[in-house]
């Protein structure tokens, strides 16, 4: 967009590193990396450059629920990321870890590298901390301070941010041991190959044309299960020694194998971490088990008797910030300028953090430049919901992305991120006018080929209602035509918004209906506890949340109908009287 921007991070050699499994995509975190790509972010270009294994799941069902996956080389992608960064006009990308934030007269105005002292000032500050901040890392009995494997936590930044007012809480993940592939016996197990024609992440990008490797499947068994209840109490998690909550949908195998103990058997993905690397991940397997227990866990199960482990599983714990203390923007409540995205604000997962980091950045821009910031609806994009869901609602677990949490996913599709939010990204800038073009080209032949196919008639009924019969594809009525269409994207999308066209319509109605909460805001500095008629809890969370619109207010949980119905009285006097004494309803 232009801005003067320094990317501060303690090691430069882990820039982009993938911390846990080196995928990106899957449900919904899919739909993700295909937004933050039609708005001009990086994800999706260099998942492309450097995935090893690219696979569309849930082809079996239908459009909404699709997503695109893909195995990266783990190496390859860091590397890939940190080249676009260095080469990245207006970006200064420098080492060093950032202990205090600057700011005065309630404004974030720059930050202080610790150890040197160095001061670099700035407009706007975003903090993207990771699982770094006082990080504590979990391996049996054994504790020790980290930011992840192999690299030290984040001191002193939590401290300097309470200082100023915020509210902080601890989180807990884990990642699985990573074995040597030469010590696999492959042969005991049902090989997980990529799509036959793979799909792209971007947009931008033609085709995938590299080789891909397998991954592969296999299961724990009750022997495997035998061995964690028995070493139960040296986990972490059943200790005691872990207090906080961990991501509840990617269990550890000790909660797995605790939570449903009537399966027999759980799936155990061995995935390649790269070309030229033996190193596999272990997915399925997480684990904070001692050391000599996870040994005896990973041999006892099919294909894995010789496995050397090469690295360790291990629990860890950081801090993060209630999100609720941001805005829709990402801007902290508290001090002005200050953007909090990612980890920081209680996600899990490569792809929520990438998201919000990319609004954060926008938003900042924007503020700066005087300009109405980006927020999303969520009608609009998966990112509008995750970031309503986090402002509105907070968390107490890693906050992880699915279909079933966006209310419009039938229009928030993976194959149509493009044509929702690729005006933005031109508008912004960061979205080049020849990419445009290529996407305004294919959105022609879409709407051309619609109108060929409804103005085809077969056996009297024109070829879209056709179409729209369960048992009928695109490729049936191409055949018909003795036409073909090149383009797999365009032919995806044209069957797509001919059969499901009756769903959308709908969807779209209901989504206009809803426009009216949305679009009754709520001001600034309204006095909740002063409206006659909210209970006690709607008082206390429309304080805490601040909404910024009624259908906001009616999201938070423990809001009732009631309660909305009360504050649209409310905010409909207040229209009427603005300056009239309208507090006691």
């Amino acid at each position: 967009m232009g801005a003067s921007t320094l990317l501060l991070t303690m090691n430069l050699d882990s820039v982009a590193q993938m911390s846990c499994n080196p995928a990106i995509g899957g449900i919904a975190k899919g739909h993700i990396v295909r937004e933050i790509d039609a708005l001009g972010g990086e994800m999706a270009k260099v998942t492309d450059r450097t995935g090893i294994q690219f696979r569309m799941l849930n082809t079996g069902k239908g459009p909404a629920v699709q997503a695109p996956r893909a195995q990266c080389d783990k190496r390859h992608y860091a590397l890939a990321m940190k080249e676009v960064l260095e080469t990245q006009k207006n970006l200064d990308l420098k080492q060093g870890e950032v202990k205090e934030l600057l700011a005065s007269g309630g404004a974030a105005d720059g930050v202080v590298i610790t150890t040197i002292g160095t001061l670099y000032r700035a407009q706007s500050v975003i903090v993207t901390t990771g699982t770094f901040l006082n990080g504590l890392i979990h391996i049996g009995e054994v504790t020790f301070g980290g930011g992840r494997a192999g690299e030290r936590a984040s001191l002193g930044l939590t401290g300097s941010l309470v200082a100023l007012g915020f509210e902080t809480k601890r989180l807990k993940t884990g990642t699985p041991p990573r074995l040597n592939a030469q010590s696999i016996d492959f042969s005991k197990m049902t090989i997980q190959p990529g799509d036959e024609h793979p799909s792209p992440f971007s947009f931008q990008t033609e085709k995938i044309t590299q080789e891909q490797l397998p991954c592969w499947l296999t299961f724990t068994n009750e022997r495997t299960h035998a061995i964690i209840r028995k070493n139960l109490h040296r986990s972490p998690l059943y200790s005691g020694q872990i207090q906080s909550r961990g991501p509840r949908y990617c269990p550890s195998i000790e909660d797995k194998v605790q939570k449903f103990a009537d399966k027999e058997k759980h799936q155990i993905f061995l995935e390649p971490e790269g070309r030229h690397t033996q190193e596999t991940y272990v997915n399925g397997l997480s684990t904070s088990f001692p050391q000599a227990i996870q040994i005896e866990i990973v041999k006892s199960i099919e294909g894995l008797e010789n496995a050397e482990l090469m690295r360790f599983g291990y629990a860890i714990e950081y801090d993060f910030f209630p999100p609720t203390q941001v805005k829709a923007t990402l801007e902290s409540k508290r001090i002005e300028n200050l953007y909090l995205a990612g980890q920081i604000n209680g996600t899990s997962g490569y792809e929520e953090a990438a998201c919000q980091g990319l609004m954060a950045g926008i938003n900042a821009v924007l503020k700066l430049r005087g300009k109405k910031p980006l927020i999303l609806g969520r009608d609009e994009a998966y990112i509008g919901v995750l970031i309503d869901d986090l402002i509105t609602n907070g968390t107490e677990e890693p906050y992880r992305m699915f279909t079933s949490r966006a209310e419009h996913r039938l229009l928030l599709r993976q194959d149509n991120a493009d044509k929702r939010l690729i005006g933005y990204g031109r508008e912004l800038g960061l979205i080049s006018e020849a990419q445009h073009r290529k996407f305004q080209a294919k959105q022609d032949q879409v709407e051309a080929w619609i109108e060929k196919i409804r103005n085809t008639r077969h056996e009297q009924v024109p070829m879209d209602q056709y179409l729209r019969r369960s048992e009928v594809r695109l490729k049936d009525v191409l055949s018909l035509m003795a036409e073909s269409i090149e383009n797999d994207e365009v032919g995806s999308q044209v069957e797509i918004e001919i059969k499901y066209a009756g769903y959308v319509e709908r969807e779209v109605n209901l989504v206009n209906r809803l426009k009216k909460y949305e679009e009754k805001k709520i001001p600034i500095g309204v006095e909740f506890s002063r409206i006659k008629g909210l209970s006690r809890e709607a008082q206390e969370k429309f304080d805490k949340v601040r909404p910024g619109s009624l259908g906001q207010a009616g999201r938070i949980a423990g809001v009732t109908p009631c309660d909305i119905s009360v504050l649209a009285v409310y905010l409909e006097k207040l229209r009427r009287f603005p300056r009239g004494n309208c507090g006691r309803i």
